[in-house]
């Protein structure tokens, strides 16, 4: 006679605990308007919240260390004519951060280590090359200044976010809307999901479909 083996979970022991009130962060009016991407972001300085905003898209900065309640005055990350939908703080300065919207931009953002007493406005770069709305962004792992960008128009573009120059536009291997998309470890390879419910492996360098899986 078989014998079942069930299989217990390592972590059947964790519990996890609610921050206490002091420690959270409340009052902030997080964006309804999101894509299949993160509304928040964090690095070891800031936390990056999407948030409503009237007349366009705006994104909240605090630093880790201010918990508690938020000022409804607090000042805002805005610039966009459209609901942001994506926000990534670049890896190699935690002080720099990168906004995609539905108005089909991309703007890259410096945050200073003090609290502005208005809101910020000027980006240190607008990034055009999309044609529909915006919704993934990806800093390139080891690569400085290098972000990757997709959107509604089925297209990955990788800029020189120092030039604002397009590196590479990849168009043509994607037939849907772009799901997700992710970087390996040292930025060699591209994994993307899409809505045709194929898991794609690309080479960027070569332009190419390594690998790919109908999920």
């Amino acid at each position: 006679m078989s014998r079942r083996v069930v299989r217990q979970s390592k972590f059947r022991h964790v519990f996890g605990q609610a921050a206490k009130a002091d420690q959270a962060y409340e009052d902030i009016r997080v964006s309804k308007v999101t894509w299949d991407s993160s509304f928040c972001a964090v690095n070891p300085k800031f936390l990056a919240i999407i948030v409503e905003a009237g007349g366009g898209g705006a994104f909240i900065v605090l630093p880790l260390a201010k918990t508690g309640r938020v000022d409804k005055n607090y000042p805002l990350v805005t610039g966009h004519t459209a609901p942001v939908l994506d926000i990534d703080w670049c890896p190699h300065n935690d002080n720099v951060i990168a906004s995609a919207s539905d108005d089909t931009t991309i703007m890259v953002w410096q945050i200073p280590d003090y609290t502005p007493m208005r809101n910020i406005t000027e980006p240190i770069i607008t990034l055009e090359g999309h044609s529909k709305r915006v919704g993934i962004l990806s800093w390139h792992p080891t690569a400085r200044n290098v972000l990757l960008s997709a959107g509604g128009d089925n297209m990955i573009i990788i800029w020189n976010v120092g030039t604002g120059e397009v590196l590479l536009s990849l168009d043509d291997m994607h037939p849907d809307v772009i799901h997700s998309v992710c970087w390996n470890s040292n930025g060699s390879l591209l994994a993307t999901t899409c809505k045709d419910k194929t898991l794609r492996i690309i080479d960027p360098r070569k332009g190419q479909v390594v690998a790919e899986r109908f999920a």
